[in-house]
């Protein structure tokens, strides 16, 4: 994984001591002994689309070959593969693709962390993404790790910065201001909050719902990830390109959806952990792909679930036929297996949950039958 994001950090508190969340992530993931510059990489915490079935390398070269259709098969179609890991998906798809398509592919694995032993020696390893690229740009799993500051409202109604120690203990800093409180206001307002002046003074609270107790009418303890690094860095992302197709797949949310109290959470050898930035395990949260769009508006751009876009790539995770057991059981033993798969990949209160952003620059919509 990768933070390519390209604003400086919101911190607050004392060297050494708390600071806001996007800094102490930074640390954390991606500092000289930070949890992706381990040798494990992602894979050996946790499973990403990429790790779970060959088969999604597959569905997304064909994505690719769809980007070349539109393109009108280019001498050189790019594959960027942001925040890489250890170039999984990369390897898989050139692996995948017809062998015409893979004879034009210039492949790029987008990390930070250095390049792993025996990578195919055709894909190219960058701590940024090239520029002008003509071809699909794929982002799996990466806004999430991109670094962000938490908000949580206090007793008074005011949404304010969270600081966080090493060991994850946590306080209340100094109120949101700025770009940061007007993200907050337009893509995740909290219940109750109050405006804050640039000085940090809260201004005069509107009327509180008759009857309302304290807390309920303040909106105490609503928390928010605020997604404006996330935003600038998609944006940065898709600005690379200059024709094809940008898609950004993570664990999403929309407006009118957002999760009352956050999403931020941890990952450590495959189970769900507390977050604590010490470089220990990974920290994440979903991504505002809505405001991520927003941030780069573009004709043609969707918003899809995982599972509408595989499907329309071809994965369905139908069983095979039953007779095909009588008559090739060797075949119907590889298309079960293949097909548990695919089913993992598109199921419902899983993978198949994740969002996927396509934006397409210069080029008609790809997945237009993905509904």
């Amino acid at each position: 994984m990768g933070d390519n994001g390209r604003v400086e950090p919101v911190t607050a508190g004392t060297e050494g001591g708390p600071r806001g969340w996007r800094a102490a992530t930074r640390a954390a993931l991606y500092g000289p002994d930070g949890f992706y510059r381990g040798p494990e990489g992602p894979a050996g915490h946790f499973r990403t689309s990429v790790h779970a079935s060959p088969l999604f390398a597959e569905a997304v070269a064909r994505l690719l070959c769809r980007v070349d259709e539109a393109l009108g098969r280019p001498a050189v179609l790019d594959f960027v593969d942001m925040a890489a890991g250890r170039g999984e998906l990369a390897a898989g798809v050139l692996a995948a693709l017809p062998a015409d398509v893979a004879a034009r592919t210039r492949a790029c694995a987008v990390e930070l962390a250095g390049r792993p032993g025996g990578l195919d020696r055709r894909i190219e390893w960058r701590a940024e993404p090239p520029e002008r690229t003509t071809g699909l740009l794929f982002a799996n799993e990466w806004l999430d790790n991109v670094p962000l500051e938490v908000a949580e409202v206090d007793p008074e109604g005011v949404p304010r910065l969270v600081l966080v120690g090493d060991d994850g203990t946590e306080r209340l800093g100094p109120p949101v201001t700025g770009p940061e409180a007007e993200w907050l206001a337009r893509w995740w307002p909290l219940a109750g909050e109050r405006p804050v002046t640039d000085g940090g003074e809260a201004m005069t609270e509107g009327e509180a719902t008759p009857g309302a107790a304290p807390e309920a009418a303040s909106g105490a303890g609503l928390r928010a990830e605020i997604g404006l690094p996330r935003d600038l860095a998609w944006a940065s992302a898709v600005g690379t390109l200059a024709r094809g197709l940008a898609v950004a797949v993570d664990y999403a949310h929309t407006a009118g959806a957002r999760p009352p109290f956050g999403t931020l959470t941890g990952f450590r050898e495959g189970r769900g952990t507390t977050p604590v930035p010490d470089g220990s395990c990974d920290i994440t949260a979903h991504v505002a792909l809505d405001a991520c769009a927003a941030a780069c508006p573009l004709p043609g751009t969707r918003l899809l679930p995982q599972r509408a876009a595989l499907r329309a790539l071809g994965l369905t995770g139908s069983r095979p036929p039953l007779a095909l057991a009588s008559t090739d059981p060797a075949g119907y033993v590889r298309a079960l297996a293949a097909a548990s798969e695919a089913a993992e990949l598109v199921a419902p209160g899983g993978l198949g949950d994740f969002g996927w952003l396509l934006q397409p620059v210069g080029i008609p919509d790809v997945l237009a039958d993905a509904v």
